[in-house]
């Protein structure tokens, strides 16, 4: 029998995959599944590397787009690209747990601004919307409800 199937950010698992080339591991995290076959998930890191300039979620013409803090470049068919060849890769998953707050990982907890930077509302990660369509069923869940 196979094991269970739990994709994590990798941020959690304490790799230094972040912006500023940290991590955030929480070991209860691991702890909750290590019965199961971990698979990291970082969508960030493998196009723009660590450290990178931060990336958040705008709402621009009523439409969700990932852009570049700094350098205001539109990042998010890169990232949606990164997402699905990940999915591709891995299509039997049996649980995911995504970093809160984050552009790419946050579910109802990642800021959404307006074009001058303004906070609009909480929202979902670009991975989120895209894995609640492919894994469907499957409650993706964040580190706080892992503690």
């Amino acid at each position: 029998m196979s094991k269970k199937r739990v994709v994590i950010s990798a941020c959690l698992l304490g790799e230094l995959c972040r912006y500023d080339g940290k991590t955030k591991k929480i070991k209860s995290v691991v702890e909750a599944f290590k019965e199961y076959e971990i698979i990291p998930f970082c969508p960030e890191a493998p196009l723009f590397g660590t450290p990178r300039e931060r990336i958040s979620v705008v709402e621009i013409e009523d439409e969700h787009r990932i852009i570049t803090d700094e350098s205001k470049r539109d990042v998010t068919q890169q990232l949606k690209n990164e997402i699905l060849s990940f999915i591709k890769k891995n299509q039997d998953i049996d649980a995911i747990v995504l970093k809160s707050k984050s552009p790419s990982c946050g579910k109802g907890t990642t800021p959404i601004l307006n074009t001058q930077g303004d906070f609009l509302s909480y929202g979902n990660g670009i991975a989120v919307d895209m894995f609640e369509s492919f894994y469907e069923g499957i409650e993706i869940i964040d580190e706080v409800k892992c503690l």
